[in-house]
């Protein structure tokens, strides 16, 4: 059953290269703008929302549009903190090949 016990150590490390992984993602962050600027929405790697700044001249604006321009900040921001995830996530798992998770 050696191949069982190296299996194990694989997995072992894949979880500690994973861990490594999400200390850095959240120490990552990212700054998405929209309307021109008019609204800043700053987001970690990991997800997580850390500011939202409007531009006061933005807020004079007809409510829709500014409520339209801030979800587009919003789901954009989310959007590519995903993709960085993602992606991130892909090059540490696809360094360990494990049979049968193909």
């Amino acid at each position: 059953m050696a191949g069982v016990g190296k299996l194990l150590k694989q997995a072992q490390k894949m979880q500690r290269s994973i861990e490594s992984l999400q200390q850095q993602l959240e120490a990552k962050e990212f700054e998405i703008t929209a309307g021109g600027g008019a609204v800043k929405v700053k987001i970690n790697g990991g997800g997580k929302f850390l500011a939202l700044t409007l531009d006061p001249e933005f807020l004079k604006e007809d409510a829709k549009l500014v409520s339209d321009t801030v979800l587009t900040a919003i789901q954009d921001a989310a959007k590519q903190a995903k993709e960085h995830n993602d992606s991130e996530m892909q090059k540490v798992t696809s360094a360990f090949q494990m049979p049968g998770m193909m």
